[in-house]
């Protein structure tokens, strides 16, 4: 039996969540390894819908869901997470959800710091959600993070909190905003202490045990490989690792454990935020991929730019990921149009490239070689094998699997879990 990991191949909104939902249940632990609640799924299931941005997918089906080291977690947030759901009719206990120890926390401060920086007149704008991730992983690179197991020793949290100061109070004097007091963040902590601390684990040990005994583990990734810190278009990037290997690290399973990644991939491209995108229509197509693919953020409900696929950014992730096999959506989308481009290579400098360049001002330079197919008038939507698909979609994504250098392993049809075509188990591999 596999652990599978599931990566986003693209600028993420690949439609992990319906995946991710039919792998968590069949799966024994679910697992987030990176990021916070900057990203989110949305989930269906019986009619009932469920958002999350904290929450492994598999508490709602009452799977172990465990939240890994590599996230980065705003107390406040997740409680308020946790009692929505269970508002649902969602039962989430210590036997069903885990919290790493180690995990670093989102403060007020973090949000603050972020909102400032993107609201800023001059510098950058990287499009962050403003919700302080960003700041919250520099904490912990920098060594001074507030982390779970903290809320347990309350006799010396308020030294950790005082030498975070040092360093947030100086960078708010230096922007013209007011000291923060180290009792407000003591306070904001200890406010959520008692809901967060029954969760608290060993995880990197509760995991080594489930695999020992042969538990099927769901590594659930946030976003997408094109928005990692290293890989992606930096800097319009996130601040974690999104690719499969940070699955191992933010979880503390070795990468020994990781038997399948899954990329999940749309039949076009679409982002959100800042930063290049080769293949953007800014146009009527863009417009039409858009309104038929409600192209809107599950957090941020805000607008997703869109163009056509873009087989060498992917082509590029299905390498830095490792993907065994990619689960293709939204292909019912591109019904109707008469023709479609996929981009199989760019132009820099009048030079043909196969790759994303890592430079900032390169990767703004290059333009997008097309070959253009032909489309098809048939409905591949509810499609649910090979033979209800039109001719064309099928050398649609035939072509696709060849440009990227990876199998599809599932495609699906619409956002109905029912609809799917099954080529390759992730679980089975």
């Amino acid at each position: 039996m596999a652990n599978v990991v599931v990566v986003g191949s693209q600028w993420g909104d690949e439609g992990k969540g319906k995946f991710v939902d039919w792998l968590s249940e069949r799966a024994d632990v679910v697992v987030r390894y990176q990021g916070g609640h900057n990203a989110g799924h949305t989930l269906v299931i019986d009619g009932v819908v469920y958002k999350l941005s904290l929450l492994p997918s598999g508490v709602v089906r009452g799977q172990l869901s465990v939240i890994g080291n590599g996230v980065v977690v705003d107390p406040h947030f997740l409680v308020d997470e946790i009692n929505r759901l269970r508002g649902q009719g969602v039962t989430i206990t210590p036997d069903n959800l885990r919290l790493a120890e180690n995990a670093p926390l989102i403060l007020s401060l973090h949000r603050d710091l972020d909102a400032f920086r993107e609201n800023a007149n001059s510098g950058l704008k990287i499009g962050t959600t403003k919700r302080g991730i960003g700041p919250a992983y520099e904490d912990k690179v920098g060594r001074r993070s507030i982390r779970v197991m903290d809320l347990a020793e309350p006799e010396t949290l308020m030294t950790k909190i005082e030498r975070l100061l040092t360093h947030h109070n100086a960078l708010r004097r230096g922007m013209g905003l007011p000291e923060v007091e180290a009792q407000v963040i003591y306070d904001e902590l200890m406010a959520v202490a008692d809901d967060l601390l029954p969760f608290m684990d060993r995880v990197w040990h509760l995991l080594d045990a489930k695999r020992r005994q042969g538990a099927r583990i769901l590594f659930e990734g946030a976003q997408g490989a094109l928005l990692d810190n290293d890989h992606g278009t930096y800097p319009f990037v996130t601040s974690s690792n999104t690719v499969a290997g940070q699955a191992a690290t933010g979880s503390g399973l070795g990468p020994g454990s990781i038997d399948y990644v899954l990329g999940i991939t749309k039949a076009y491209t679409t982002r959100v935020g800042e930063g290049p995108f080769p293949s953007e229509q800014d146009n009527e197509t863009g417009q039409f991929l858009g309104e038929r693919g409600h192209e809107f953020g599950t957090v941020t409900s805000r607008k997703r730019r869109c163009g056509w696929f873009d087989a060498v950014l992917v082509r590029q992730t299905v390498k830095t990921s490792g993907i065994s096999g990619i689960a293709l959506t939204k292909i019912d989308v591109l019904d109707g149009l008469d023709e479609i481009k996929v981009c199989v290579a760019y132009e820099l400098d009048g030079e043909r490239i196969d790759y994303l360049p890592a430079s900032m001002g390169a990767q703004a330079r290059v333009k997008p070689i097309y070959e253009t197919l032909e489309g098809w008038s048939e409905t591949s939507a509810g499609a649910r094998s090979w033979a209800d698909l039109p001719a064309q979609a099928v050398k649609y994504v035939r072509h696709i699997e060849e440009l990227i250098g990876c199998p599809v392993a599932l495609l699906s049809t619409s956002p109905e879990r029912e609809d799917t075509i099954l080529v390759q188990d992730p679980f089975q591999d």
